[in-house]
């Protein structure tokens, strides 16, 4: 019995091993600013990045981790100094969408806490300064013109709202991702972006996720990350990559 326990610790130890090493031999495709890039933002919106929005208990100690916050600023200043679009993609609930008959776990307690809720599509009544209101310290960059507002997504990916068909007007076909939350709205919006034949980097640390008992949300988005996008960026290698890119100083 031992001897089999034995051989069975080995075998065991020797998988660890060659997935460690397939891991560590993961090819990094790379990612190439340049005039066809734009930058995408999900959720940039009180719920999750202010301490009084509704998701702070879960994600906070991640966007303060990761530094969030001041990373997606960064990406705005960038995007401005260096003459490249901005698209955002907001999460709004409006009244009719709680009537909905049926939700996934993650949906359910978006809505059973009032998150990004908003009371009218056609109406801004009470959106200012609310949960679904944009974090105030990027406002500045978001009414400007390098910024579109896309309409807003639904439940994690962009399939039912306009992203891809704004990016394809303005000729864009590389996208620089960040935003909240990391292994739900990023990620989703990560994969059918590549499945629309977009060429997708992640700004690894301009995002942030949930983290919950025995769920680590953003080890499961940085992991899924380095899997599928064409390269994961830190905030300050973007930074150096916009420098030694051949796109203008505006």
């Amino acid at each position: 019995m031992k001897k089999h326990i034995s051989k069975l610790a080995v075998l065991l130890v020797t998988l660890v091993s060659i997935s460690s090493n397939l891991f560590a031999q993961l090819p990094d495709p790379g990612f190439e600013i340049d005039e066809r890039t734009a930058i995408v933002i999900t959720d940039p919106q009180n719920d999750f990045l202010s301490p009084d929005g509704v998701a702070w208990g879960v994600v906070g100690e991640s966007v303060t981790e990761n530094n969030t916050v001041a990373n997606i600023e960064t990406l705005f200043i960038l995007a401005e100094k260096y003459n490249i679009k901005v698209f955002i993609s907001p999460h709004y609930y409006y009244k009719h969408d709680h009537s909905w008959k049926f939700e996934g776990a993650l949906e359910l307690l978006m809505h059973n806490i009032s998150m990004f809720d908003r009371g009218d599509q056609l109406s801004v009544e009470e959106f200012e300064g609310s949960g679904a209101d944009f974090l105030e310290r990027y406002k500045k960059y978001i009414e400007k013109d390098y910024v579109t507002v896309v309409g807003p997504h639904k439940v994690f990916g962009p399939e039912q709202n306009d992203l891809s068909l704004q990016l394809r007007k303005q000729k864009v076909d590389k996208i620089i991702l960040a935003g909240m939350s990391g292994n739900l709205c990023v990620e989703s919006h990560m994969r059918e972006l590549l499945e629309n034949g977009f060429e997708v980097s992640v700004v690894g640390d301009a995002t942030a996720s949930a983290i919950l008992p025995g769920l680590d949300g953003n080890q499961a988005a940085q992991t899924n990350f380095r899997m599928i996008s064409s390269h994961v960026y830190k905030t300050t290698e973007l930074v150096a990559a916009f420098s030694e890119s051949k796109l203008s100083l505006k």
